[in-house]
């Protein structure tokens, strides 16, 4: 893509954010409209996946803050037709698009700082810049247990590459893309303005420097098509229901040489029939009897895929009490564990005859003194 292109696009427009839209906002927004033209659930659907490709350009612009602004100035800068200077008599200058954009897209400098900085370098013509290639968002649903010891997974994922048919040229097989007669293969073409030349991308190549003239069935004459993958990712041991990773070097590839993106993905977790989780601690509810509540035991408890622990539930224990079975919990970042947190839940039988009945009735005869509910009453008399 010329820079002028880059230019004209309103990404704010294809996303559907305002231009004063937060970051968390434009990261909302995105998330919802991949899911919805993502190439996956849109199978032969041409347009959806254009609409993919342009979201996805659009935010690899606009979730970088320092492109963002690049960008926001350089629409600014050439609301009204570009930039234009000059005088009688002073030579001439050849203003590229390109180097507008060639400091936020991979290939180093400083963006529009090297624009104006080098205005007076006449003569001299820049290289296309390797440019990096964009970001790619997954997600995965992971198990109770691969969440809290870890799991490699594969993910699927589609993104834009060099098209594998035409190796990225353009051309059908056995053909190849002739240089721009126009522009003699630079891309950009310039228009005199007074003293100085401004340069703008060429018509007839679209900036791309040369010509195809039998387009790759494939990509269309573009160069670059939609690629689908299956790579092993590895999920780190502790990992969290909606915490999201970052995975260096493992998104789209990039142009001219450009360092690829990077993978986030954001992890869901299924929940467990017995244990929940808070932090690096998980839980378990464990239900007792009323004279081992009363009297106090040793009862066991289940633990994540392990043997059951053993823990002594004092006498008097109330229902709700939560006892700790330590480094019995989830997998922590310097590889310790957390705890089990043990919740009491005293059961009360639903039926009781003979012998349990008569031995219940006498408790109640040696306890009808004990009222548990006076405190309550004073309290609400306010005595």
């Amino acid at each position: 893509m010329s820079g002028k292109d880059y230019v004209e696009k309103d990404y704010y427009k294809v996303l559907g954010v305002p231009k004063d839209a937060t970051a968390t906002e434009i990261k909302k927004t995105y998330r919802k409209l991949a899911r919805e033209f993502h190439p996956d659930a849109n199978k032969g659907d041409a347009k959806a996946e254009e609409r993919f490709k342009d979201i996805s350009e659009a935010y690899d612009v606009l979730s970088d803050e320092k492109r963002r602004k690049e960008y926001d100035e350089a629409r600014s800068l050439f609301a009204n037709g570009g930039f234009r200077t000059g005088g009688p008599g002073t030579g001439s200058y050849s203003f590229d698009f390109g180097d507008l954009f060639s400091g936020s897209q991979g290939g180093g400098g400083g963006g529009l700082g090297d624009v104006f900085g080098g205005l007076f370098n006449r003569g001299g013509t820049r290289q296309a810049q390797p440019r990096r290639g964009a970001d790619v968002e997954t997600e995965v649903t992971l198990s109770f247990e691969e969440a809290v010891d870890g799991a490699t997974v594969p993910l699927r994922m589609t993104s834009q590459a060099p098209c594998r048919v035409c190796n990225g040229t353009g051309a059908k097989s056995g053909t190849t893309p002739r240089v721009c007669p126009t522009c003699v293969g630079a891309g950009t073409v310039s228009r005199g303005q007074g003293a100085f030349a401004l340069s703008e991308p060429c018509k007839d190549c679209r900036g791309r420097g040369m010509i195809v003239d039998d387009p790759c069935p494939d990509c269309h004459g573009s160069g670059r098509a939609s690629s689908a993958r299956t790579m092993q990712v590895r999920i780190p041991a502790g990992v969290q229901a909606g915490q999201r990773i970052r995975l260096k070097g493992k998104g789209a590839q990039g142009e001219r040489g450009g360092q690829p993106g990077d993978l986030y993905v954001t992890v869901h977790v299924d929940p467990h029939p017995v244990f929940g989780r808070k932090g690096d601690n998980l839980t378990v509810t464990v239900p007792v009897t009323f004279p081992e509540a009363t009297l106090g035991a040793t009862i066991e408890v289940p633990t994540l895929n392990g043997p059951a622990v053993k823990l002594k539930l004092p006498p008097g224990s109330a229902n709700g009490l939560t006892m700790r079975a330590r480094g019995k919990g989830a997998t922590r970042k310097d590889g310790t564990r957390g705890d089990l947190l043990v919740t009491v839940e005293v059961v009360v039988p639903q039926h009781v005859t003979g012998d349990a009945l008569n031995a219940l009735e006498q408790y109640r005869e040696a306890t009808a003194s004990d009222d548990p509910r006076a405190a309550l009453f004073r309290a609400a008399k306010g005595a």
